[in-house]
């Protein structure tokens, strides 16, 4: 598929979904106003349903609706889908109950939100048969060939070969001598049999797989795809250097690639997780830390002599030290910024067991959070000593401190919390930390965050 078809049944696919949502939010006004002049609505409502199509922007950004609409496989393409519009609905709805401009009432958002909902399914079910049977309403496959056979090339053969839905039928796979590489395939003869043999089966377009040691002779092809009017697409061989998907951007003429993405790398994203970090840990240090920390309070010091809070030094965001605050669950010792709690460890005190199977010992890093020192999730801070330690013992261990750390995270809610006895088991936890760095959302970091608050009810055998 082409750049400029991409391109193309991309801004379909933007204008049809805006069409769809106004659409809908004006049947839920009508509805919730009958016999209302549409025309004559307020100012505020106008501001309101321009508030809601930016909402949509940044959900559909989020869940990166519009990236790769002919590539990306229908499961996909619906989830990224289901994603954007659960958080519109989310947000929107929350919207509705704060603005006391609005009228919320059940009419306008149940008509409004599942109109929009069914709507945008059933054109993203259209869209997608469509896209199946493109061949037969608005375009023809296009015959390529890939030239080299290298792992590279087979790649790319192979992933054209099982993807119709790029619209390319490959035609053959030829080695750096230009031979059919096939049972039966016939030897190369040189550029130009290689062309004329090309051109016979009606090869409009040529993806060079060759690693850099043949470039005179992928200058040459290219040069001759030139003169013959073939497209000609270059194929990087990254995977010496990747082993995994990587972003690419242009630095004027210069591409540059990032073995990553990092969707907290773009400041927008950067704000809305604050802004959900402050609102969130306000609401817990209002509602709950507000009681709850007298109570623990007398607790803690009637089980045990030493202060309530604990706290110690930790690797932050950058490998910045900071202070990371918990109820204190151990009798005071001096091992605590060292020894990593075991099971059965007898520094823990009796109600410190409690609040450390329930989690509740963390609670005082909402003031962490508040502070931006943490985020509510993300992966979990480490001792100075065991970021020294690791990291001298795996590879990736220090690519979690690109974010900022939090009071739970993907390892945690995946099952690697707890004491880590063996290097296996911090690879695990670090492999975690590094897929949430790579595919955070905010939607993601509300599952988290239900999930902890389940494991917190449930119990966890790994949490002592």
């Amino acid at each position: 598929m082409t750049y400029k078809y991409s391109t193309f049944f991309k801004w379909i696919h933007v204008v049809v979904d805006y069409f769809l949502l106004n659409m809908c939010l004006c049947i839920g006004y009508v509805m919730e106003n009958p016999g209302a002049d549409f025309l004559a609505v307020s100012d505020f409502y106008k501001l309101y349903f321009v508030l809601l199509n930016l909402l949509w922007f940044y959900c559909s950004s989020v869940a990166r609706l519009y990236e790769n609409v002919m590539r990306q496989n229908a499961l996909h393409l619906l989830r990224r889908c289901f994603g954007a519009f659960a958080l519109y609905l989310t947000v929107s709805l929350t919207l509705a109950f704060i603005l006391p401009q609005v009228k919320f009432s059940s009419h306008f958002v149940e008509v409004s939100s599942l109109s929009f909902c069914v709507g945008l399914l059933l054109w993203k079910l259209s869209f997608l048969v469509l896209r199946k049977y493109k061949r037969r309403f608005w375009m023809q496959s296009k015959r390529v060939v890939v030239v080299g056979s290298g792992h590279v090339g087979s790649e790319i053969y192979n992933y054209i070969s099982t993807n119709p839905g790029l619209g390319y039928q490959v035609e053959g796979l030829f080695d750096e001598e230009l031979s059919l590489k096939s049972e039966g395939g016939k030897a190369g003869g040189g550029i130009g049999q290689f062309f004329d043999s090309i051109a016979a089966t009606g090869v409009s377009e040529i993806f060079c797989a060759l690693p850099r040691q043949h470039l005179d002779k992928i200058k040459t092809l290219m040069e001759e795809a030139d003169r013959r009017m073939v497209r000609f697409r270059l194929v990087p061989d990254v995977d010496g250097f990747f082993d995994r998907n990587v972003v690419l951007d242009l630095y004027g003429h210069m591409p540059v690639l990032t073995h990553r993405r990092e969707p907290l790398d773009n400041k927008a994203n950067e704000v809305v997780k604050r802004f959900f970090d402050i609102s969130f840990s306000l609401l817990v240090i209002v509602c709950l830390l507000s009681w709850l920390i007298p109570v623990l309070a007398l607790i803690i010091k009637l089980d045990s002599r030493g202060p309530v809070f604990f706290r110690q030094l930790r690797s932050g965001k950058n490998n910045r030290p900071f202070y990371c605050y918990k109820f204190r669950s151990m009798t005071v010792n001096t091992d605590s910024d060292s020894v990593q709690a075991t099971k059965g460890d007898m520094r823990i005190t009796r109600v410190g067991a409690i609040l450390r199977k329930t989690s509740l010992d963390e609670l005082p890093q909402f003031f962490n959070v508040l502070m931006g020192e943490m985020s509510v999730v993300g992966p979990r801070p480490h001792m100075l000593k065991h970021t020294q330690d690791y990291s001298a013992l795996i590879n990736n261990f220090m690519v979690r401190h690109f974010l900022t750390p939090g009071i739970t995270g993907w390892a945690q809610v995946s099952g690697y919390r707890g004491e880590t006895k063996e290097t296996t088991a911090m690879s695990q936890r670090v492999e975690a930390d590094i897929w949430y760095l790579e595919n955070w959302s905010l939607l993601l970091d509300l599952k988290i965050i239900v999930l902890t608050v389940w494991q917190a009810l449930r119990g966890s055998d790994k949490a002592f």
